[in-house]
């Protein structure tokens, strides 16, 4: 990378500040050596930075959408809301319904697109015209409605008889963050120490907001009470997984709309340091040991554990106890009382395998003629076609590794796939692809590039079983190494891929290494954001080798799951697994930590053979969701909520 200095344009609205906060002070003593900043309206830092008049831009994430360069986001960094967002209004003397045309306020890139998507879904039809930033609150008059972004918006809420926050309007439609605008530039404008000085920037400025507030109320008038609570609650700053997904929900439905020219992903700059707000926020620094009490409360409240407080949780807190911290936990991060669950399909295209696992039932050796299989393709339709006809949205698709099946037979299965049933395909286990890599003699990343231009949309987290090398050498010695199965999510993650992340336990494994595994999860978050849920079971031993010699009952898989919700911080998404406890434990664990149901699934082959054999249809879950008090919603795998069928 150049020495000079990297040219960065910012928005400059108030929302902006707190992300530039610590680069301003900086700039102002003249003593930044990496960073040019310059100030000016969303649109025009994106077309500053197509120009080429910057590096980085502080840009409409519709704007990151439709460019024809390649871009990178810098990662954990975000303008961003989850629901009401209070300047990002839809405002007229008529209600939306009515509105004939619309004013688009020309500042707006994604906000016109998302209230363009809007319509489109709601079937309405209104006239768009763009009009200047400064003149868009005069064209309301009539039916004629306006869009209007930013600072306007708080004068603009008061002003007219109808208004609409558009941030409130794609929560309910979607349950997801709707992102904003992201520091983007080209994939190699910035390295780990410069996303690093913008990371730290945005803490500077989350701790500056009441200054920052009253420093715009003295430039600006207007209270700075109502500043530093627009700062503080309507805004979110942190571009986490769930804001990730909102972004890919935002593309994928602006795609299928014909609002952007192609299918994107969101990506982020690579090698970059992970986020400095996730990284630290340990409530550490206390001397002397803390009460697993406080390590409780600190936790329920969002405060990281370390991983040796992790472990004195696990083996001293009540189970109730535990169990409750989780469920605050659960509650701070999904406050509306829905859980959610997926209509999808698990097809297991093959069961010839050559990694032999001791606690798997369902392989048969390449050499077995008999019960060896691959799926034809008249099979796989016919599945397919019956799971759209239940109103499945997906394909849970695994396999054991089959030394039959080159790269070229994922690819063109994949295509006919897309091309001839309307279902997402979350498929292959890190150790799938870990294999097809193998055998082709190629990296994993060109494996998984070429799997998402056949039409991979997102990567299951099997396989993980305990990501500990020690217990994986003596339950699957042939299987992949933790580091390798972690690779593969890192490189589907770069690629904009969302993944899940599982864990089996019931092999013998020590606290240390339940801890273990979850550390290893939660820091590869840290760094990519890329996983959107995490799953856990025990392993279920009738008929296998591997014979069971450890504690799987409902009680110890509550305490790992409830453990799980308050380890895991950094993922929005923990999933109860009642295919294998059964759905009164499932419903349990709701209570602690669980936001998921997980899938009404038409099929399972694998745990199935293992003595799990419970089955729900969807009526059947949303039974269950409701009896244990909450609001059952169908999703996707984003975790984006669906209307009922």
């Amino acid at each position: 990378m150049s020495s000079k200095k990297i040219r960065i344009a910012a928005v400059s609205f108030l929302n902006a500040r707190p992300i530039t906060y610590g680069l301003e002070r900086s700039c102002d003593a003249a003593n930044d050596d990496r960073f040019e900043l310059s100030f000016d309206l969303p649109s025009r830092c994106a077309e500053r930075l197509a120009a080429g008049e910057i590096d980085l831009g502080l840009v409409p994430t519709a704007a990151y959408a439709t460019s024809a360069h390649e871009l990178r986001i810098v990662p954990g960094i975000a303008i961003a809301g989850f629901g009401s967002v209070r300047t990002v209004l839809l405002v007229g003397e008529v209600p939306w319904t009515e509105m004939r045309e619309i004013a688009l306020d020309g500042a707006s890139r994604s906000s016109a697109m998302l209230l363009q998507l809007l319509c489109r879904e709601r079937g309405l039809e209104p006239r768009f015209r763009e009009v200047p930033h400064a003149q868009v609150l005069d064209a309301v008059r009539g039916t004629t409605g306006a869009l209007v972004i930013g600072d306007a918006g708080f004068a603009a809420a008061t002003r007219f008889p109808h208004v609409q926050d558009l941030g409130a309007a794609w929560h309910e439609t979607t349950g997801l963050p709707f992102v904003y605008a992201v520091w983007a530039g080209r994939p190699d404008v910035v390295d780990g120490e410069a996303v690093a000085r913008l990371q730290a920037s945005l803490d500077d400025g989350l701790a500056a907001r009441p200054l920052i507030a009253r420093a715009w109320s003295e430039a600006h008038g207007g209270d700075p009470a109502l500043y530093e609570s627009y700062l503080t609650h309507s805004i979110r700053y942190r571009l986490g997984a769930e804001e990730l997904s909102g972004m890919a929900a935002f593309f994928a439905r602006a795609h299928g709309a014909g609002l952007i020219p192609r299918a994107i992903r969101p990506r982020l700059f690579e090698g970059a340091a992970p986020t400095s707000a996730l990284a630290n926020r340990s409530r550490g620094g206390m001397e002397g040991p803390r009460s697993v009490d406080a390590l409780l409360a600190d936790a329920a409240a969002g405060g990281r554990l370390s991983p040796e407080d992790a472990m004195r949780v696990y083996l001293e807190a009540p189970a109730l106890e535990l169990g409750a911290a989780a469920d605050q936990r659960r509650q701070m991060l999904h406050p509306d009382g829905v859980v959610t669950y997926i209509i999808d399909r698990n097809v297991n295209y093959t069961n010839v395998c050559v990694t032999r696992c001791k606690f798997c039932n369902f392989y048969r050796p390449p050499t077995h003629k008999t019960e060896g299989y691959v799926l034809s393709r008249d099979e796989l339709a016919r599945k397919f076609q019956e799971t759209v006809d239940l109103g499945g949205v997906q394909i849970l698709l695994q396999g054991g590794l089959n030394p039959n099946l080159p790269l070229t037979w994922y690819e063109d299965l994949f295509r006919w796939m897309k091309a001839s049933f309307p279902l997402a395909i979350h498929g292959l286990s890190p150790e799938e692809v870990r294999y097809i890599a193998e055998i082709e003699n190629m990296s994993i990343r060109a494996v998984v590039e070429r799997l998402i231009a056949a039409g991979l949309d997102s990567i299951p987290g099997g396989g993980a079983e305990i990501l500990d090398d020690e217990i994986r050498h003596a339950i699957s010695p042939l299987k992949c190494t933790t580091d390798t199965w972690l690779e593969v999510m890192r490189q589907a993650h770069a690629l904009g891929l969302r993944t899940t992340a599982t864990m089996v336990f019931g092999f013998g494994e020590e606290p240390r290494h339940l801890v273990g595994h979850l550390e290893k999860l939660r820091a590869l978050q840290d760094q990519t954001a890329g996983f959107t849920a995490f799953i856990c079971w025990p392993f279920q031993a009738e008929g296998t080798r591997l014979k069971l010699h450890d504690d799987t009952t409902a009680m110890r898989y509550l305490r790992i799951f409830a453990l799980s919700r308050l380890y895991l911080d950094n993922f929005p998404g923990l999933q109860v697994s009642w295919p294998t406890m059964g759905p009164e434990v499932g419903q349990v664990g709701l209570r602690f930590g669980g936001n998921d149901f997980g899938s009404a699934m038409i099929e399972e082959n694998v745990v199935s053979q293992a003595g799990a054999v419970f089955k729900l249809g969807a009526a059947d879950i949303e039974r269950y969701i409701r009896a244990a008090g909450f609001e059952p919603r169908r999703r996707n795998m984003r975790y984006e909520r669906l209307a009922a069928a």
